[in-house]
């Protein structure tokens, strides 16, 4: 799973990147302790793939210690079987506005929601935003 999403969400980044999408990257280390290393290490490892998406230190995104950012996607958007995030490598797709569009399972290939990533830029894919986004206050640093 871990070669797959790699190499897809960087395509995808190449692919949408000048359509003004970014895949954003949040490493966790809460799942059968796959992420136990270092920032440097994470970046090593990822480099070998070629990733050009920005990467940010390790978070929690379950549990009392849950990032912010991930409590409000989970809010958002959650699942049928709790909104727990159960494997590393699910995938939230955010409009520019800071929608939660859609949720993936970790075992979704990041290029099959392409079809959704493309109607997300055109302004198909409509969602609810919450009245205080941290999404979007964290988007308005890539405009």
């Amino acid at each position: 799973m871990t070669d797959t999403n790699y190499r897809e969400l960087q395509a995808i980044q190449s692919r949408y990147g000048p359509d003004k999408f970014v895949v954003l990257g949040f490493p966790c280390n809460q799942f059968g302790g796959q992420e136990p290393g270092s920032a440097k290490e994470i970046l090593d490892f990822v480099a070998g793939y070629g990733v050009t998406f920005p990467l940010f230190e390790k978070v929690d995104v379950n549990g009392a210690n849950t990032h912010p950012l991930f409590k409000f996607l989970k809010e958002q958007k959650g699942e049928l079987l709790g909104n727990d995030i159960k494997w590393n490598f699910a995938k939230f797709l955010v409009g520019s506005d800071g929608t939660v569009l859609e949720r993936y399972a970790p075992t979704t290939s990041p290029e099959s929601i392409s079809d959704d990533i493309e109607a997300a830029l055109k302004g198909e894919k409509k969602g609810v935003v919450a009245a205080t986004s941290p999404i979007a206050s964290a988007l308005n640093l890539f405009k």
